[in-house]
């Protein structure tokens, strides 16, 4: 009986040794390393790839935004502010029913097969405002060439990029809408546009945040 109980509490004090020892380097020690490498190296990732602009963080170039005019009376699809670079269609989003108090970023993909009538239906009014928004005098744009992400979101409805050709059939429409130089514009899309990730990884893109941010600057300084 004595010799029971003896292994019985041998066991449990050597069980509560390893888990205070794992506690303390699973969960203090090796988080600790972790964040001190991560702010060592690469503080911007490990802070969340923040991006500031007038002395303020207005967002994430991880994360898109969406550029709309406010609500109008009535209407519940905002409008796009076209005086602004579009990003990605956010057809995606969920809303919020859980918390009413505090507007939530959710993310999520349609979940709509290709042959959905939702879909379809999504994509050809996009296609159509593409084509409609950014046609102006002097410069329509065809069918062909608006890119697949102008008119799809992508799985997380909060992609922060489009690609190069986006950015350049909407070009046009910016240069009319803030009364600056077609060229201008273009060379501003040219200085933000990236390439492939180590000359082979993914395709050229343009973060649209940090593109609008630039165009913000720019039309103040003209």
């Amino acid at each position: 009986m004595n010799n029971s109980v003896t292994n019985t509490a041998r066991l449990l004090w050597a069980g509560l040794r390893a888990l205070l020892v794992l506690t303390v380097v699973c969960g203090v020690l090796y988080p600790l390393a972790v964040t001190g490498i991560a702010q060592g190296i690469f503080p911007g990732r490990a802070n969340g790839s923040e991006i500031k602009a007038d002395g303020k963080v207005v967002g994430s170039s991880l994360i898109g935004q969406a550029y709309n005019l406010p609500l109008k009376k009535g209407q519940e699809t905002p409008e796009p502010d076209l005086k602004w670079f579009q990003g990605r269609p956010q057809n995606g989003l969920g809303t919020n029913s859980v918390n009413t108090q505090y507007s939530l970023i959710l993310s999520g993909a349609t979940n709509r097969s290709g042959d959905n009538a939702d879909l379809i239906k999504w994509v050809k009014d996009a296609k159509a405002a593409v084509i409609k928004d950014n046609s102006v005098p002097g410069y329509t744009v065809e069918p062909a060439d608006v890119p697949a992400e102008a008119v799809t979101s992508s799985g997380s409805g909060l992609d922060p990029d489009i690609s190069p050709q986006y950015a350049d059939i909407q070009v046009h429409r910016i240069a009319e809408k803030n009364r600056l130089p077609v060229a201008q514009v273009q060379k501003l899309v040219d200085e933000h546009t990236d390439g492939r990730t180590l000359g082979f990884i993914g395709e050229p893109r343009v973060n649209v945040l940090e593109l609008n941010i630039a165009l913000k600057e720019l039309v103040a300084k003209s």
